[in-house]
């Protein structure tokens, strides 16, 4: 587990209006750290922010902290599907 990956979760975590249902998973993507974040439904928009500025500040502070290691990180958010 990448400090990357630790920090996205943190953030997520804290935005959030069901922090027990975030989900953060990492994954190795062409030498680049990949983080995929997973919300419960309806928390999708606090992840992303009005106009893609909180997605964007968490990415940025998950590249910065990868930079750190000498990688790169990118964020993907997907919203939980409700069960059926």
């Amino acid at each position: 587990m990448s400090k990357a990956r630790d920090v996205t979760d943190t953030l997520a975590r804290a935005l959030v209006d069901k922090p027990d249902e975030v989900e953060v998973a990492e994954y190795d993507e062409d030498g680049c750290i990949g983080i995929y974040v997973k919300s419960a439904v309806g928390d999708l928009g606090k992840l992303i922010g009005r106009r893609g500025r909180t997605a964007s500040a968490i990415r940025t502070l998950a590249d910065i902290t990868a930079e750190q290691s000498g990688e790169e990180a990118t964020v993907d958010f997907e919203d939980g599907q409700p069960d059926q």
